[in-house]
């Protein structure tokens, strides 16, 4: 079945990795680090990564016994293509590096519609995407936020932030409905390298 985000992929594994490695270009990823960051089998990056090779849209380089791979700015479609999985999956890797230095985001989740998409309920495109943090971050640093991440991926970011206790209770009706439907983890803990 293909993927409700961007249904022209094979799947949503194949459009993270595509995400990962072609929404930052400029940086080189190792097929270990690939694996980590998507959370699938080394096999699947594996066939992933040598089938975008073979097609020529990244370009590798061995360092030791590693195999470092990246966008290839060559590829004719890289434009288009990037603009697509920007709009599709870059919520998760534009808000993991905003949200990466950020003080006070003790953890970060994507819930509505772009969250149900990507579980797989179909419906029409999100127009937007919302954000809860649970942390104690300033206000404004998450207004701040909001705005880089809105004109990074074209499209609308709402930030709401919950006290840690609020999210724990699981009594709080908000907390209610967005734990009952459909929410995607931001992951924080990336800065470690393979």
């Amino acid at each position: 079945m293909p993927p409700a985000l961007l249904p022209i992929l094979r799947s949503d594994t194949q459009g993270e990795i595509l995400a990962l490695l072609l929404l930052s270009p400029g940086d080189e990823h190792s097929l270990s680090d690939i694996r980590r960051r998507v959370g699938v089998p080394f096999s699947v990056v594996h066939r992933e990564v040598t089938r975008l090779l073979d097609g020529g849209l990244l370009l590798e380089r061995a360092v030791g016994r590693a195999r470092l791979v990246r966008a290839n700015p060559e590829y004719s479609l890289l434009r288009p293509l990037t603009e697509m999985l920007q709009a599709a999956y870059g919520p998760v890797p534009v808000l993991t590096n905003l949200l990466q230095s950020q003080r006070g985001v003790r953890e970060a989740y994507i819930f509505g519609s772009w969250a149900a998409r990507r579980a797989g309920v179909s419906g029409p495109p999100p127009r937007d995407i919302d954000v809860l943090i649970v942390g104690d971050t300033p206000q404004r640093d998450l207004h701040t936020l909001g705005a880089l991440a809105s004109t990074e991926l074209g499209q609308e970011v709402n930030i709401t932030r919950l006290d840690p206790i609020v999210w724990r209770d699981q009594t709080d009706p908000f907390v209610k409905t967005v734990r009952s439907r459909p929410i995607t983890a931001i992951p924080l803990d990336q800065d470690s390298e393979e």
